[in-house]
């Protein structure tokens, strides 16, 4: 289902500005579990997930235009990890609980890519992105963040699907240096971020390293995006702490954010130097160690879609998928 807002429909009353930046809530989506922002150069608009937003009868794909204003939202009935736009922007390639999925943004239909082994019902796809050669990267979560059941799966512009790494608890922030010759992601509730070396030609990795840890943290690795300058930002779950991690893995700044739960982060506009953040509403969970369950109630706009403007650094193009 197509929804479209009036521009401004969802502007909200949060607003702040410190130390040369400022921090803005533009989108008040209140989506259940916001996640996977991607700026599409192409279309000069943002796309981003709710990732379990069907649960809760929310759309699943939103899309923001923000020269105008106007907000986009389609709805499906699975729960959504990840999502990039194909070359032909037209359609795009999801990370469903049980594999890859084309979907056409005109008529609404999903057709399967490629199945994912799933070891376990509670196995489903999480956070994924492009590299700079057309691979579609996406890793898988238990569903309850306990056990590691899940594997990183790479698909090919062909449809071919190759597994990368396994013994994965939570799959986030997929993202290459921008030499593209080091890949990063977290296992988000292992307390860690890892480096690993990266052959973008044949888009195999190797030499996994702990690149930052979380442990002893406030938070948890949620999403991340490089910048041009090759450091990284880590969206970090819990605490509400937007970190910018220099390439040797020291922490460089922390930006705290309006809401304690932010889920991932993407540079956007026209010259690549504002920043997006996403954030989830869920109030409770099934998972056993219980770090979400401890919101008694919502905060005010969880869930939304922020904007962060003044920092003075830029982000690098993401590529569409190349099927």
């Amino acid at each position: 289902m197509l929804q479209t807002l009036a521009p401004g429909a969802n502007a909200h009353a949060v607003h702040t500005q410190t130390k040369g930046f400022q921090i803005e809530c533009i989108v008040a989506c209140e989506n259940h579990l916001g996640e996977g922002p991607v700026w599409d150069v192409g279309e000069g608009a943002l796309y981003w997930v709710d990732s379990t937003g069907r649960r809760v009868g929310k759309d699943a794909i939103w899309r923001l235009d923000p020269k105008s204003g106007d907000v986009q939202s389609w709805r499906l009935d699975r729960d959504i990890g990840a999502m990039a736009l194909c070359t032909d922007g037209k359609r795009a390639v999801l990370a469903l609980d049980d594999g890859f999925y084309v979907y056409d943004f005109r008529s609404g239909d999903l057709e399967a890519a490629a199945l994912i082994d799933r070891p376990d019902s509670r196995v489903r796809l999480n956070d994924g992105k492009v590299d700079r050669r057309g691979r579609f990267i996406a890793g898988g979560m238990d569903d309850r963040e306990e056990l590691p059941l899940c594997d990183l799966w790479s698909l090919a512009p062909d449809y071919s699907l190759k597994k990368l790494a396994g013994d994965i608890i939570c799959t986030n922030g997929p993202c290459w240096s921008p030499d593209n010759t080091r890949f990063y992601v977290a296992d988000t509730f292992r307390h860690e971020i890892w480096a690993h070396d990266y052959d973008i030609e044949t888009g195999d990795i190797a030499n996994r390293r702990v690149f930052a840890s979380t442990d002893g943290d406030g938070g948890f690795a949620d999403g991340s995006t490089i910048d041009e300058e090759g450091y990284l930002w880590n969206a970090q779950v819990i605490s509400g702490d937007l970190i910018r991690y220099a390439p040797n893995g020291a922490v460089e700044r922390r930006i705290s954010m309006p809401v304690r739960n932010i889920t991932s982060v993407m540079f956007g506009g026209d010259n690549l130097d504002e920043i997006y953040v996403t954030s989830m509403a869920r109030v409770s969970h099934p998972a056993a160690h219980e770090h979400f369950a401890a919101e008694a109630k919502p905060q005010f706009a969880a869930g939304s879609l922020f904007r962060i403007t003044g920092l003075g650094i830029r982000g690098i193009p993401e590529p569409r998928f190349g099927g």
